[in-house]
């Protein structure tokens, strides 16, 4: 234990160690804030926009403009922008039924998709894509955590209809991919097939100035409850890339031959509109807290990822436990701070579409909102809990701080 002044010598060494970095993130959020600006200016999007509509919602044009104001955000030709995705997995599932036929080969670079979208692909029995037929294969990253390209060469021989790469980690204990990265292996993919390149881009979005679209990918899908929602979107999330494609996907949301045509909002738009215009400055805070975190936890003797002193590829912080009882109490410190349900302690629970107990830190204004300070983890070895999120940075230095204070190495 330490006393509240020792903690905050500490945490003041953790943010001069990371001053440049800090300075890189603002100028990521600055273009990324003009970038939405743009967009808005582009449309015209006005107070009308904000209101919602019943019914059918043809000519819905607080929608329709939503749609188009991600589409230039994001660099597509397209995108869908909807309150209607339940989730990421949701928003992928979708986009996946969409575009993929019986008899087609969906094809997983980045290994294993986490385990909601796994079962999702591959589970029999409860609608997955396998019982209507499509077939699945994956190709395992290498021991350093890199893109296998003697693998990902052999498996593309059996002509997928699409290549999927998850940006993000999951829960696995690696670091997530930079857009150069990813610009890397989608070049590899396209010189050597005509498959879709799909990206779940869960917890990237404005981590960088571009996203996986100016490295090549034709589909890219999020969720409005992580990044680009920027902590207001009450729900939805956002499909995005090549505009065929994208219409593909909206006949998967609503009908065949009506796609995004329909679709009303009786509660208005202007929490979708606000947040995306808040999400460059709010994923900052979450950056800057998730190298707060990898400092803090490193002068207390942890590993974490990414390393200290390196770029994040987005907003979630591992940190290695090797012990479930400190991973436990770190997910109840981190509920502790926070505005809703500060009360409450989390334990581990089986918890749908997941293989093992996880436990659940989420005190949050939206239910299970990523882009607000959380952390989760499945109870497993090497017992890795992710952090991530966080509305302001003010809040995050408090958790940091209350870590430094209490958690017992």
């Amino acid at each position: 234990m330490k006393t509240r002044e020792e903690a905050e010598i500490i945490l003041k060494a953790c943010e001069s160690e990371n001053e440049a970095l800090f300075k890189e993130i603002d100028a990521v959020a600055l273009a990324n804030t003009e970038k939405v600006l743009s967009a808005f200016r582009e449309h015209r999007v006005a107070e009308r926009h904000l209101k919602g509509t019943t019914g059918y919602g043809y000519g819905d044009i607080g929608r329709e403009t939503l749609n188009a104001v991600f589409a230039m955000v994001l660099g597509a030709e397209d995108a869908i922008a909807s309150p209607y995705f339940a989730s990421g997995t949701h928003a992928l599932k979708v986009s996946l039924y969409g575009l993929l036929r019986p008899g087609d080969t969906l094809l997983s670079v980045t290994g294993a998709p986490y385990d909601t979208l796994l079962n999702v692909i591959t589970k029999p029995g409860i609608g997955s894509l396998v019982d209507y037929g499509v077939k699945y294969e994956q190709v395992e990253l290498s021991q350093e955590g890199d893109f296998d390209y003697p693998a990902i060469e052999k498996a593309l021989k059996s002509a997928p209809k699409i290549v999927f790469l998850t940006r993000s980690r999951g829960y696995s204990d690696r670091d997530a991919f930079s857009v150069a990265k990813l610009r890397e292996a989608i070049s590899f993919v396209k010189a050597r097939s005509n498959a879709i390149v799909f990206v779940d881009n869960c917890y990237g979005e404005f981590v960088e100035k571009e996203e996986p679209t100016a490295a090549g990918a034709d589909v890219i899908v999020g969720s409005f409850t992580k990044n680009i929602g920027g902590g207001l979107a009450p729900s939805g999330g956002y499909a995005a890339g090549r505009k065929d494609l994208v219409e593909q996907i909206a006949f998967s949301l609503t009908a065949p031959s009506l796609g995004t045509e329909i679709g009303s909002y009786a509660m208005g738009y202007q929490n979708f509109y606000q947040g995306l215009f808040l999400a460059p400055h709010v994923v900052a805070c979450a950056l800057k807290g998730s190298l707060l975190f990898g400092s803090a936890f490193r002068k207390m003797g942890y590993k974490t990822l990414p390393e200290c002193g390196k770029r994040c590829g987005d907003i979630i912080r591992s940190i290695f436990f090797e012990d479930a009882d400190k991973l436990i109490r770190f997910c109840q410190i981190i509920q502790s701070v926070s505005p809703i349900d500060a009360y409450v302690v989390p334990e581990p629970w089986d918890m749908p579409g997941y293989r093992e107990p996880v436990i659940m830190a989420a005190g949050t204004f939206v239910g299970g909102a990523s882009l607000e300070l959380t952390a989760d983890a499945p109870i497993k070895p090497p017992y890795i809990a992710y952090v991530q999120g966080g509305l302001t940075y003010e809040h995050i230095k408090l958790a940091v701080l209350r870590c430094i204070e209490e958690f017992d190495q």
